[in-house]
């Protein structure tokens, strides 16, 4: 979606479009006759939980009872 709407596309598909904004944090501008009149814009601080952000993201693991990696490779300790 572009960052722009004219107010007719903005009222047939309201709700869409505050739904994009929320979810892709990006403004979009109103505009009544080709000058724009308002922007939308997602609330500051309100980003969006990461819990369950990446479900469905593994879609298989070979060894699900072996450790995913070798503790002795690790450099945190040293």
């Amino acid at each position: 979606m572009s960052g722009e709407v004219g107010a007719a596309a903005f009222k047939a598909q309201c709700l869409q479009i505050i739904d994009r904004v929320s979810r892709d944090r990006q403004s979009v501008t109103i505009t009544k006759r080709g000058r724009p009149v308002a922007i939308l814009s997602a609330v500051p601080g309100t980003a969006p939980s990461p819990f369950g952000a990446m479900q469905g993201s593994v879609l298989g693991y070979d060894g699900p009872f072996e450790p995913a990696a070798d503790p002795l490779d690790w450099n945190a300790v040293r």
